[in-house]
């Protein structure tokens, strides 16, 4: 089971490391990456977005963000899960979580990008009701093939 702890200061290294780790095993990390990464605060949290890190019995083992796109509007992002945890099911309670909380907020639409190597991940969102919509042609990541909604 795990424990969502809203961001602190104190978690700026543990989201920067957790997501590089991630970008490196399955990508590249771009210019916009090492931006948000290296400022979250400024980047998401200034900017009325949300991050938060995932705790379970050993420690914290994740974490994601939702970055305001608009009234609304949020995109979900920079989710990351430490090697020796993936494959636990720890994706499914994230979504529940991401999910449960733009519903109290009473968001509109989540948005999301990702790559369809990433097969998991996109199986993940679909069981919870994510669509592919049309990608803009400059979007912000090279990695990034599939773009998803989710009307709430």
């Amino acid at each position: 089971m795990l424990n969502f702890i809203p961001f602190e200061d104190i978690h700026a290294q543990t989201f920067k490391d957790l997501n590089i780790e991630w970008l490196e095993a399955f990508f590249v990390v771009e210019p916009y990456d090492e931006l948000i990464l290296s400022n979250p605060e400024t980047e998401i949290i200034n900017k009325n977005g949300f991050i938060f890190m995932t705790e379970n019995e050993n420690g914290i083992i994740g974490t994601f963000a939702f970055l305001k796109k608009g009234e609304g509007l949020f995109e979900f992002s920079k989710m990351a899960v430490i090697p020796n945890e993936r494959g636990k099911g720890y994706g499914n309670q994230i979504m529940q979580f991401a999910i449960h909380f733009a519903e109290q907020h009473k968001w509109e639409k989540i948005i999301l990008y990702s790559s369809t190597i990433l097969e998991n991940s996109i199986y993940l969102y679909r069981k919870y009701g994510f669509t592919e919509i049309p990608i803009e042609q400059d979007a912000q990541y090279a990695r990034g093939n599939i773009k998803m909604k989710l009307n709430l």
